[in-house]
């Protein structure tokens, strides 16, 4: 992967190497600043010296020649030149030139950014004029060569400044590899290894911090192992118990469906032969009742066995509203409300079949325990999810109640399954209101296969 900034060590060199340069030209300003200053004072009590001393030996020359051996004799005046002219302006003399580091100069540039400005002295000695003139120039030459040698200094600090921060700047970040490999060993899916102290207040707390991340990233993984084998669990049972009801219902509809048939049919015959002799005519008739009774009774436990959520095609909502019309049917006493949106086509086969068993489950407790006069079915699609409510006038019960009924534990058993939501409110008034709220799963592009249209099962 690239990386489009630099490693902390570099970027921490580079900004104390940054703020050194910087230290140096501000240095280098205020030397400058200092150095003409220095330069100014030096030159101006140089000249001053100088025209003191001309002027204290002017009345001892008698002549104009001895004045101008006497000067020669001297030669060059420390930081000044010195110019003899007559009245006419004839150059009479004129100093030689400085010895001191003789054929160098510093850089015009440098000489006009330090060198200092000092007045030139102009007198009358008789017939003589003489003009002493400063010369600042040794000055600037000894402080280019002054700067150049700090200058030297100054790059060989910087350098060696930036090599001992980046040394030093590694040395401290290196327990963050540490920190990396941990990360890198938790990215993938692995949250058993933990980092050291690493010897730094804030390094040990990012430590701690990712030691405590690890530790419940571990124990959710763990708690989210357990539930996925839960639910695995808790869908295997219910598919294994629905179907131990179907094989049971079957035998029970073989055994004793036939059974019945025959008694029933023996006990007609009974009825039709026995006109004549009434306690027999009675007994049968008796019997003919009880079978009828025992047959009602068979079917009830069939139908409790064998309820089971209708199966569509494909379409969800379709599926729904047929069976809520066959449901109404059976209920003509109870009004029957239900709006249903359209579903995606594609939804898996058993989130279609969950759904319609939530719905059939809400509405069988409508009819076994609500005593209601109406109820309301509604399934709606939004934000990803669906959400499927049933709500009655009945007379209510106390969601938070103790119960034997397993209905609402189905319920919400198959909710989990789903990793959906399940509410039940029944206010004081009365009424309940189930609402149900599952995502909807990845959708498949393939259409589900065709499955039986739905019924109920009123002839067991």
């Amino acid at each position: 992967m690239s990386r489009n900034s630099g490693s902390l060590r570099d970027r921490v060199t580079t900004l104390v190497a940054t703020v050194a340069v910087l230290g140096f030209i501000a240095g280098t300003a205020l030397w400058c600043m200092l150095t003409r200053d220095a330069i100014h004072e030096e030159v101006e009590a140089a000249t001053k010296v100088s025209e003191q001393w001309l002027r204290a030996t002017g009345p001892l020359a008698y002549s104009t020649t001895a004045r101008l051996d006497m000067i020669s004799a001297v030669g060059r005046l420390r930081a000044n030149e010195l110019e003899v002219t007559d009245e006419d302006g004839q150059v009479l003399y004129t100093s030689p030139p400085p010895t001191y580091k003789a054929g160098r100069d510093a850089p015009a540039w440098f000489a006009a950014l330090i060198g200092p400005k000092v007045e030139s002295r102009h007198w009358e000695e008789g017939p003589l004029r003489l003009h002493l003139i400063p010369d600042t120039s040794r000055a600037i030459l000894d402080a280019w060569d002054n700067l150049w040698i700090g200058a030297g200094w100054a790059v060989a600090g910087i350098i060696l400044l930036s090599m001992f921060v980046r040394q030093a700047t590694h040395r401290i970040v290196a327990p963050l590899s540490r920190l990396r490999a941990a990360l890198g060993h938790s990215a993938t899916g692995r949250f058993d290894r933990r980092v050291e102290p690493m010897g730094n207040a804030e390094f040990d707390e990012l430590a701690d911090a990712y030691n405590h991340m690890a530790e419940n990233l571990a124990q959710t993984l763990v708690r989210n192992a357990r539930l996925e084998e839960d639910k695995r669990f808790a869908r295997a049972l219910n598919e294994r118990m629905e179907e131990t009801q179907r094989a049971l219902a079957r035998e029970l509809h073989d055994e004793f469906g036939q059974g019945i048939t025959a008694l029933r049919a023996i006990a007609g015959g009974i009825v039709q032969r026995s006109a004549d002799n009434a306690a027999l005519h009675g007994s049968a008739q008796a019997l003919m009742a009880v079978s009828s009774q025992l047959q009602d009774n068979v079917r009830g436990i069939l139908d409790r066995l064998r309820d089971r959520a209708p199966e569509t095609p494909a379409q969800l909502d379709r599926a729904l509203e047929d069976y809520v019309t066959q449901w109404a049917a059976c209920y003509p006493a109870m009004k029957v409300i239900h709006h249903v949106d359209a579903m995606p086509a594609a939804l898996p086969e058993d989130f279609r079949l969950s759904v319609l068993r939530l719905a059939q489950e809400a509405l069988t407790n409508v009819a076994r325990h609500a005593d209601a006069r109406k109820v309301e079915l509604r399934l709606e699609q939004a934000d990803g999810a669906i959400e499927l409510t049933v709500s009655d006038d009945g007379r209510g019960f106390d969601p938070m109640a103790r119960t034997e009924r397993y209905g609402l534990a189905g319920m919400r058993e198959r909710t989990d399954l789903w990793h959906g939501t399940l509410s039940v409110s029944s206010p004081p008034r009365g009424g309940c209101t189930i609402e149900v709220n599952l995502p909807l799963p990845n959708v498949s592009k393939s259409t589900p296969p065709a499955l039986p249209s739905p019924k109920l099962e009123s002839d067991r």
